[in-house]
């Protein structure tokens, strides 16, 4: 009888480290997460201002530029408590922006709205959708010669569809009472958000509102035309006040592009991608860290944005074991790979989102971050899966059965009721776990790399593993 080289108890032991493996790799990854949040926080970015002089008059300028997303809104709401203690006479919003999240513009309109500073909006181009929101907020507003702004009814960022009735209507509601909070025609505000509204002479039933600056001063949504910041302070009686335009903190433009849609979702990616493909080159090393860079540069910009809590942390980092779990120590795709994944999703989204969990749009929120989230963890598969294949042919050397994933998926399988031996699961043969742990009708054991159809039969000792 051929005798085969004995593995007696590799498997516990095997499954033991792997296990203490994950945990401990885990647990890193939250604690440099923990380090860089905490050690990177920023300091307080209140800025010391001198109230203005006595009889002077002092005007903020604050632009507006660009897409609207959580370092807009939090350099919104900084700087309107700076002019506050400034005593400013004046705040002056200049607005050229595209749109942006629904949940940003929502506080930045309640920002507008709870100052006693009179706030001037001057559309410099454009203010879509969001952008509207925050110029009908505004006590006065000017436009630039040619500028345009309406159009807003809220789209699925991840895919750009219209978003449903449910979110359409809370958002033409929101539109309505901004325009009554600042004594304006509410049906004009509900047309910009809503096709279904018609106002006569300015849109049909096909399309959404938008006023062209003449058209906007004939319906009372603009109190006139100015060409440039000088012309509007001119007009405005102000040409000999003390003028400081705001500028964003470098905290603030961090985290502008930590929480752009493709960047957020770059980060997640490569962040995932890089802690998974390190078990294929072995132990914890720099590939690894890179990945908890990655995860942890997210955090910390949704962190600072005021998005992300510890608690979306440990949701993630137990999502992450859990997975580790279904992948390393138990064959198949069950209960630990389930509950993983929904801890992952539900981390990743909650630390996208806010917590207004009862607010208008949430849910539209939520819902645009949690399809452009699936979108970016099923090319994470991707990756992960096509890194498996190509790894072991661009780098022989790498390509052994007890490296990374492949030596966790080992299978103490016994058969000696005439049943064949499990398999691992799918997943885990997906990105090359396909060895497992056979053993002979003696009781030895061997590693193959495929499973024998008849587990009786003694295996050939010339056959290479």
């Amino acid at each position: 009888m051929n005798h085969l080289t004995p593995f007696s108890g590799f498997h516990s032991t095997s499954a033991s480290a792997s296990l203490a493996g994950a945990f401990g790799r885990i647990l890193l990854l939250l604690g440099v997460m923990m380090a860089m949040l905490t050690t990177f926080s920023p300091p307080d970015i209140t800025a010391q201002t001198t109230p203005a002089e006595e009889g002077g008059e002092t005007v903020v300028i604050i632009p507006i530029r660009g897409a609207i997303d959580p370092g807009m809104g939090h350099f919104l709401e900084r700087a309107i408590g700076e002019a506050e203690a400034a005593g400013a006479s004046t705040i002056i919003l200049d607005i050229n922006t595209p749109g942006g999240r629904l949940d940003t513009v929502l506080e930045m309109r309640d920002d507008i709205l709870a100052t006693d500073i009179p706030v001037v909006a001057f559309v410099n181009r454009e203010a879509f959708s969001a952008g509207a929101l925050i110029t009908i907020a505004s006590d006065t507003i000017y436009m630039a010669p040619g500028a345009v702004y309406g159009a807003a009814t809220p789209v699925m960022g991840g895919t750009g569809a219209t978003a449903d009735e449910k979110t359409i209507s809370a958002v033409r509601s929101t539109f309505r009472a901004t325009a009554e909070e600042q004594g304006r025609d509410p049906l004009i505000a509900e047309a910009m958000v809503d096709p279904s509204v018609v106002v006569d002479g300015l849109d049909s039933s096909t399309s959404l509102l938008s006023l062209t600056a003449d058209q906007a001063q004939e319906v009372g949504y603009a109190d006139g035309v100015a060409g440039n910041r000088d012309a509007l302070l001119d007009e405005l009686g102000l040409g000999a006040a003390t003028v400081d335009v705001a500028s964003m903190t470098l905290w603030e433009r961090a985290v502008t592009w930590i929480t752009n849609p493709v960047v957020a979702s770059l980060l997640i990616l490569v962040g995932i991608a890089l802690i998974v493909v390190d078990g294929f080159v072995g132990g914890f090393g720099v590939v690894a860290l890179a990945g908890v860079a990655s995860l942890g540069l997210f955090f910390w910009g949704h962190q600072l944005a005021g998005l992300a809590g510890w608690e979306d942390v440990i949701l993630v980092v137990v999502g992450l074991v859990l997975i580790g779990i279904e992948v390393f120590v138990v064959p198949g795709f069950g209960v630990p790979g389930i509950l993983g994944g929904i801890s992952l999703v539900g981390g990743l989204v909650l630390a996208m989102t806010r917590r207004s969990f009862f607010d208008e749009g949430f849910a539209a929120e939520a819902g645009d971050v949690l399809g452009t989230l699936l979108i970016t963890l099923a090319l994470t598969v991707v990756a992960i899966v096509l890194f498996s294949w190509a790894l072991p042919r661009l780098v022989p050397a790498l390509a052994r059965p007890a490296r990374g994933p492949q030596r966790m998926t080992l299978s103490a399988t016994v058969a000696t009721g005439g049943k064949g031996p499990s398999r691992p699961g799918f997943f885990t043969r997906l990105i090359g776990g396909g060895t497992v742990l056979e053993r002979d009708v003696d009781g030895h054991t061997a590693l193959t790399r495929t499973p024998r159809s008849d587990p009786h039969t003694p295996r050939d000792p010339g056959q290479r593993s």
